[in-house]
């Protein structure tokens, strides 16, 4: 329920209740109630921020909370962002968990998906990462006029490229557009204690999203690692932001902004462990037909590359379905198991991935 500013009491419901959450939360200019609600995360930011020096005594600056590009530097920034995904889980919570037709699709069947690094002869489910040495050029960030670049080198995560392969049937009789959803998620807990489905499904990280065309029969799916929807490129997670680079009008420095957005796709997997880390691949294929939202748009302009993470610049967002779909809801108390879970859903796979990692350092080529 929210109060809007008549003072009326509206129930939050499952089609536009998480939107309307978010805009009290993040206080946008869409938000129902400005005076009620304020603007929850940022302020906490700004709070913890200036928790130093509250009343400016000491003529302290404020932490690095308060500043979006060092927040994440703070280990109190991942605390107060549970916080806040903990009002939206309490929500979604009081929703129905999702019927056999809101997650099925008629006439498809995933048979498999696998998972192989880019090379000959590599064996399927089993990826790899390791440490990579990369350079970064600071030169625009110096208070001093500096006569060349000026770089530093820096070791970051990284893994192997590599590629999955779907195998899907359509005994529909007729061509089919649908969405295919992949996520990854962890098997066991800090224990080795196998994960309950509820708990594993909160945990249950978006690897890619995109569309694919299913002609009657066999199909088989192929897609890279570094087509990811979630993910930008090295080149443009650390790209040059001097004033050369940054346009001057306001309209294509929003553009420029925009560009930036994009989970790294250096991050894309957990590190894992040297003896392996064991997760569970999972690959639905929702029916586009419920998944439109009437919007044509090609991924390789306009920085649209990531919108699965970062939606597309002055358009709706292009999935109907919620964010996190379809491990967003509860399940059934019946449901104890992603086995369970898939059941007779025939548009729904999964498979044991390992994921390994070297600890050496390989410099970027």
């Amino acid at each position: 329920m929210y109060f809007q500013t008549t003072g009326k009491n509206i129930p939050l419901d499952d089609v536009k209740g998480i939107d309307i959450l978010g805009d009290i939360v993040e206080a946008s200019t869409l938000t129902v109630n400005r005076k009620l609600y304020g603007s929850l995360h940022n302020f906490g930011h700004d709070i913890l921020a200036y928790i130093h020096d509250p009343e400016y005594r000491y003529l302290e600056d404020f932490g690095v909370m308060g500043d979006v590009t060092t927040a994440m530097r703070d280990p109190v920034f991942y605390r107060w962002h549970s916080n806040i995904d903990g009002i939206f889980r309490k929500f979604v919570e009081t929703l129905e968990p999702y019927t056999t037709r809101q997650l099925g699709f008629a006439g498809i069947r995933v048979n498999s998906i696998n998972a192989r690094i880019n090379r000959p002869n590599a064996p399927a489910n089993v990826l790899l990462t390791y440490w990579q040495k990369s350079q970064v050029d600071l030169a625009a960030g110096l208070d001093f006029g500096p006569r060349g670049n000026v770089f530093a080198s820096f070791t970051h995560l990284q893994h192997a490229p590599f590629t999955y392969e779907i195998k899907v049937t359509n005994s529909s009789g007729s061509p089919k557009r649908g969405t295919a959803r992949i996520f990854l998620a962890p098997k066991v807990d800090e224990r080795g204690t196998n994960l309950k489905f509820n708990e594993q499904r909160t945990l249950y990280i978006e690897m890619d999203k995109f569309g694919v065309n299913l002609r009657p029969g066999e199909n088989t799916i192929t897609r890279k690692s570094e087509q990811s929807t979630v993910t930008t490129p090295y080149e443009r997670t650390f790209r040059r932001i001097g004033s050369a680079q940054t346009p001057a009008t306001a309209k294509d420095l929003e553009a420029f902004r925009f560009c930036g957005c994009g989970w790294p796709n250096h991050m894309l997997l957990p590190k894992g462990a040297p003896e392996g880390v064991q997760f569970e691949l999972y690959v639905m294929i929702s029916d586009y037909t419920d998944d439109s939202v009437n919007l044509e748009f090609d991924e390789n302009v306009d920085c649209s590359d990531a919108h699965s993470f970062c939606g597309l610049r002055d358009k709706k967002y292009p999935d109907k379905r919620p964010m996190g779909f379809p491990f967003d809801r509860r399940t059934p108390a019946s449901i104890a198991t992603l086995g369970q879970f898939i059941g007779t859903n025939t548009n729904m796979a999964s498979n044991s991935l390992t994921i390994r990692f070297t600890n050496t350092v390989i410099a970027r080529t």
